[in-house]
């Protein structure tokens, strides 16, 4: 795919990435140019807007005639999600969404696809998480759409580690509802798991604990994470060390980068 992104004009159609920080995205190159490739004459734009300002942004945001979607990260799954007149039943199961796409009397739709992303980088590196005894750590907005996508991938058993624990209980308790595969508390102990998953920001700020004991780590573990930036992450780069298949954050966007574009320019209902 090319990289060439049309100078925008009057006439293109806006669409913003949203999230406190927003530095470390690197969703707009890749989203532009895959509108490019496809003749869509779209461009995505990254916004900082702060949790106590999202708000007054979505209020505006809906009066913008030209803003045809929202991409959203950190922390603003979970109120984008309530902003969103109607969702996918992924979205609506997790009540988070990152994504938001105008419908046409001027309300938003909302879905939720880091999930797909994360188990697409997993099987992009050879890994099938079915029958694998998983870890989890983050039960956030993108832990919650991990965590779905890993019970619906079968694995054997899920653990969600977060201190967060009312959040923890309460996605555990709404997964192991579906009846599939049996969910438990966690913790940062990685012994014993085929498949350990970091849905935290750890990593981000110099200084960040480790989300898990790495020392623990076994050197046949697929290890995956959700940070893009750095472009290795200190868990990453301490389980390839050690000897571990890995997936990155940036994996993990470029597997559903195309999904994306799908669903903001509404080919997913094609």
């Amino acid at each position: 795919m090319s990289k060439t992104i049309p100078a925008p004009t009057g006439a293109t159609r806006l669409y913003v990435i949203v999230g406190d920080p927003i530095a470390q995205v690197r969703s707009p190159e890749g989203v532009s140019a895959a509108f490019a490739a496809r003749g869509h004459d779209g461009i995505l734009m990254p916004i900082q807007v702060t949790p106590s300002d999202l708000p007054d942004f979505l209020s505006v945001a809906a009066r913008l005639k030209n803003l045809d979607g929202i991409v959203v990260t950190i922390p603003h799954k979970f109120a984008c999600y309530q902003a969103c007149a109607s969702a996918t039943e992924r979205a609506h199961f997790l009540r988070t969404v990152n994504l938001m796409r105008g419908r046409a009397d001027g309300a938003w739709h909302g879905d939720m696809v880091d999930g797909l992303g994360f188990v697409g980088a997993a099987r992009a590196k050879g890994i099938n998480p079915a029958g694998m005894r998983a870890l989890l750590v983050g039960a956030g907005g993108a832990g919650s759409a991990v965590a779905l996508a890993l019970v619906e991938a079968g694995v054997r058993e899920l653990a969600i580690h977060d201190s967060a624990a009312d959040r923890r209980d309460t996605l555990i308790g709404r997964l192991n509802a579906l009846g599939k595969a049996p969910v438990r508390v966690g913790s940062t102990d990685p012994a014993g798991f085929d498949f350990v998953a970091n849905a935290t920001p750890a990593g981000m700020n110099d200084g960040d604990p480790l989300p898990v004991d790495v020392a623990r780590l076994a050197p046949t573990s697929y290890c995956g994470c959700v940070i893009t930036k750095p472009e290795v992450s200190p868990f990453i780069a301490a389980a390839r060390r050690i000897g571990c298949v890995t997936g990155t954050g940036t994996d993990m966007y470029q597997q559903h980068q195309g999904i994306m574009v799908d669903f903001l320019l509404g080919t997913d209902e094609a």
